[in-house]
């Protein structure tokens, strides 16, 4: 299964439509939020396009194949509009074999991991930053943001199939960076 992976679309609609359109490149099965779907936050400026509303409906036309965490700047009135489920901090998958611990960063980290569970990968986006790292207890796995890129990062998003994360800018799908994961948990 081919999974799409992306974070921090902040109510862009423009970034947002690329990654419809991202996803009907990649052909994936499923796509992962990993957080602050809608709403920009009090310490991001207002990001290109800032559209909730256009957001919102394009995210809705792919509810069936997502699966969504919460994020800092996510709210209960998010939930109202939107279509699929947001509103837990995280979500444990199993894809490629893999035990994949989802979340937005903001209460779960490298520096914050849950204490109550065990995992191959730690998926999280918050930082905006992209990272792809081998701890030694598990891999750290950031997609960066799709709206509000920093630390000199680009807008960008990752796939995940057959074990292989690889991180791909929005705009174009050029490959910046991959790192293939095998199982840590027994």
């Amino acid at each position: 299964m081919k999974l799409l992976i992306a974070s921090d679309i902040h109510g862009s609609a423009e970034h947002c439509g690329q990654l419809l359109e991202a996803w009907k490149r990649e052909k994936a099965e499923r796509l992962l939020l990993l957080g602050d779907l809608l709403y920009h936050g009090p310490r991001n400026s207002l990001p290109q396009d800032y559209d909730t509303k256009r957001t919102m409906e394009i995210l809705n036309s792919l509810r069936d194949r997502i699966t969504a965490v919460r994020g800092n700047c996510d709210s209960e009135v998010d939930q109202m509009v939107l279509s699929f489920p947001l509103m837990n901090t995280y979500e444990m998958i199993e894809a490629d074999g893999l035990l994949l611990f989802a979340t937005h960063g903001h209460v779960y980290g490298p520096s914050s991991p849950p204490p109550f569970v065990r995992f191959d990968v730690m998926l999280n986006g918050h930082t905006h930053i992209s990272a792809m790292q081998d701890t030694g207890e598990y891999y750290y796995v950031n997609p960066g943001s799709t709206s509000i890129p920093k630390g000199g990062t680009v807008n960008s998003y990752m796939t995940l199939e057959n074990g292989l994360f690889i991180l791909k800018r929005l705009s174009d799908g050029e490959e910046l960076g991959r790192m293939k994961a095998e199982k840590k948990v027994l």
